[in-house]
């Protein structure tokens, strides 16, 4: 079994695509006030960074930015490895807010699913929306982004793989497709 690899983003599209994200959050949000972004561990944490800065340099307003935890909210835990649940933190009341849900890929759409039911032990916002970086369809749930970076349509069989400075030591978005021999 072999694999082919593509650079789906290079480090600059990836940030030039952080950039236009964090510009239609700004441009949907009536009340930057009420904003905060949620991001999802792993990578979506650092992706709520990164779109907090790119607000703050487009708007001069800081956003609060919490982590959140979704393993104990998954029902897929006996089909997937237990991996150690990191902390969830959110250090401000999510009543009446506009919480922005971050996450690198969407895929089956299970994980927001997750965490949709985590944002509700953390109070009531007004709205809930979600930004991801990729898009790669295949959804088994009703789920949709409101704020896509790049839709990636992809075979059950590719991977999409988003590498962050802050994590991996590098920016950049790849695809890996298995071959068979």
């Amino acid at each position: 079994m072999s694999s082919e690899l593509v650079e789906i983003l290079s480090a600059d599209e990836l940030r030039r695509t952080l950039t236009r994200l964090a510009s239609q959050i700004v441009e949907r949000a009536d009340d930057l006030s009420k904003l905060v972004l949620l991001g999802i561990y792993t990578r979506g944490v650092p992706m709520a960074e990164l779109l907090a800065r790119q607000i703050e340099v487009l708007e001069q307003v800081r956003v609060p930015i919490g982590a959140l935890d979704i393993t104990f909210y998954r029902d897929d835990l006996d089909r997937n490895d237990l991996r150690t649940p990191e902390t969830t933190e959110i250090p401000f009341d999510l009543s009446g807010k506009i919480v922005v849900l971050v996450d690198d890929v969407i895929f089956k759409g299970r994980t927001i699913r997750a965490a949709l039911n985590a944002v509700h032990d953390y109070g009531r916002p007004e709205a809930i929306w979600l930004a991801v970086l990729v898009d790669r369809g295949h959804r088994e749930l009703p789920i949709h982004p409101d704020f896509t970076g790049k839709k990636l349509p992809t075979s059950r069989d590719e991977q999409v793989k988003v590498y962050l400075q802050a994590i991996d030591g590098r920016d950049a978005v790849e695809l890996t497709t298995r071959r068979g021999l």
